[in-house]
């Protein structure tokens, strides 16, 4: 079927065209931005590996605005000025990816959930499993807390930008939260 073929040869093409990257050195080493017409499409590190995210990063356009404000928005965030991202995203994936991506979205910095409390947020108890899956495809790392997930025993589970990074950005920001007068001890 060549016409098949020419479509998706065509919206292959079209992604190459249509996204644009940069770096930008952070603490956690070089990580690689990439946007497309609609907003910020994927934050991935410096050794990712390259079948985890599947999305062309397209030509290098280091004043594209939406990447130019993601690298301010990081740099504020490294430097505990900035605890929640104000920035377009535009995920790619499935419908069930993009589900448990958006409950990333709604972990509060300086906190962390457990594989099992995102699928009871989703009131799908036995997705476990696909939740981590998901989680681990997460294209828009630090922006999409994925680094907020952590094992039901409160241990630290794998990271695409490795536990090493992972142990760093959730010390980063419980340095900056406040116990308040109702925190116990």
């Amino acid at each position: 079927m060549p016409y098949l073929s020419n479509i998706n040869l065509n919206k292959k093409l079209h992604n190459i065209l249509s996204n644009y990257h940069t770096y930008i050195a952070t603490p956690v080493g070089v990580l690689k931005l990439i946007a497309t017409e609609k907003g910020l499409a994927a934050v991935l590190w410096e050794n990712d590996d390259a079948t985890r995210v599947t999305l062309s990063e397209g030509m290098r356009f280091d004043e594209h605005p939406v990447l130019v404000e993601t690298a301010i928005q990081l740099q504020e965030y490294f430097a505990k000025k900035r605890k929640v991202f104000d920035l377009p995203l535009d995920f790619t994936g499935t419908a069930f990816q993009q589900q448990i991506w958006q409950q990333l979205l709604k972990i509060p910095y300086g906190e962390t959930r457990s594989y099992g409390d995102l699928a009871r947020e989703i009131a799908n108890e036995k997705s476990v499993r696909a939740v981590g899956g998901a989680n681990g495809k997460n294209p828009i790392s630090i922006i999409a807390p994925c680094h907020r997930v952590i094992g039901t025993s409160g241990k630290l589970t794998g990271f695409a930008g490795g536990l090493k990074n992972k142990a760093f950005l959730l010390a980063l920001e419980r340095s900056q939260t406040q116990p308040t007068l109702w925190d116990e001890e």
